[in-house]
Formats: C-alpha cells, sequence, structure tokens
C-alpha cells in the first residue's frame, strides 16, 4: 500500500509540530529544515504556497497520499454543510485514524499496520483496510487474539485514554462506539481546511 516512508522529522520541521505523534529530535529543533532554517530573514510565502503547505500538513497528519486525498476532497464538496469540515470528518471517519483516537495504537502509521495485519475488527468482522469510513453505531474492537499485544496494553498505559467526544471507548473491552460525527471545534488537528478548499477550488 502506498504511503509516505521518507524522514518523519523533517517533515514535522517543516510544518512546525510534530504531525506524526511526540518526536524527541522535533523537540531539540522546532525550526525549518535546511541550511537557513534557523533564520528569522525568510522569503514571504505566496497565497498558492500557503495554501499548498496547508493541504501537505493534512495529507501527511492522516498519512494520505495525493490522490486518495483528492477524492476524499471530492466526497467532501458533493456532502451537504462545509466543505472543509467535511473532509475533516471523512479523514477522521477513516478506520486507522479511529484506532489511533482510541488509543489502540501509539500513532496513525501503528494504526494502519494493526488493520492490514487483521488485528482490528469492526462489528465483529475482521477488516483489513485503514481507509475504510466507520460509520455512526459502528463497534470497533481489537481481535480476542490480538488483545494481549504488548504495543496495545502499553499505548492505553501511556495514552492515559484521551477522551473524544464522538467516541465511546471501553478500555476492560478493548472496543470502542462511533456514536456520532465530530464537529471542527471536537477536532484537535490546527489544520485550516478553508485554506485547502480554496486551493482546490482554482
Amino acid at each position: 500500500m502506498a504511503r509516505y516512508t521518507g524522514p518523519r522529522t523533517k517533515k514535522s520541521r517543516t510544518f512546525g509540530e510534530p504531525i506524526f505523534g511526540y518526536d524527541k529530535a522535533f523537540e531539540k529543533r522546532k525550526y525549518a529544515p535546511g541550511q537557513h532554517g534557523n533564520s528569522k530573514k525568510r522569503s514571504k510565502k505566496s497565497e498558492y504556497a500557503i495554501q499548498l503547505k496547508e493541504k501537505q500538513k493534512a495529507k501527511y497528519t492522516y498519512g494520505i497520499l495525493e490522490r486518495q486525498f483528492y477524492k476524499t476532497f471530492v466526497e467532501a464538496a458533493r456532502k451537504h454543510g462545509v466543505t472543509g469540515e467535511n473532509l475533516l470528518c471523512l479523514l477522521e471517519q477513516r478506520l486507522d485514524n479511529t484506532v489511533f483516537r482510541l488509543g489502540f495504537a501509539p500513532t496513525r502509521s501503528a494504526a494502519r499496520q494493526f488493520v492490514n495485519h487483521k488485528h482490528v475488527t469492526v462489528n465483529g468482522r475482521i477488516l483489513n483496510i485503514p481507509s475504510y469510513t466507520v460509520k455512526v453505531g459502528d463497534v470497533i474492537s481489537i481481535r480476542e487474539k490480538s488483545k494481549d499485544l504488548e504495543v496495545v496494553q502499553d499505548t492505553l498505559k501511556l495514552s492515559g485514554v484521551k477522551k473524544f467526544g464522538w467516541l465511546e471507548l471501553n478500555t476492560a473491552k478493548l472496543e470502542g462506539k462511533y456514536v456520532e460525527l465530530p464537529s471542527r471545534d471536537q477536532i484537535p488537528e490546527t489544520i485550516k481546511e478553508q485554506l485547502i478548499v480554496e486551493l482546490y477550488s482554482k
């Protein structure tokens, strides 16, 4: 499956925040990469460059390449409501992202691998499609034989089980329920989705 496999810290420094999760190397050098990354005299970016950077930030944050990201945008544009908010909502509904939000995996890429390796079930059925769109009422859980995996137990302990309003988590059963679609103010990502809409609208 296509995914980004390049240097993660470098990308995080480009966007000015740890978009792949906590990064010790990023904390030491939060300025942009390159010879002039730490210089205060940065050239002024064009409107297009700002919009493109925001789109790239969203893509890398959710671990999606261009073709799939654009398809998600087209689907968001077809829906009623604000296109930018619809886009983020659809990205949040991805199965790999939901596994990450529930605290079953430490990062989205780890969640993607979890799904690929058939450790996750949706409504009792094994699903190995990371891009699957989770619907309201769906129950996402870790397979019975995978519940004792060290990475799952460690992640739940370290994350302190962060709660998100649109998810209902049962840590004892290692399962979660998608109770409602998330609103923009519930999604913690610092993505300026309107810039992405403006970019694709050109």
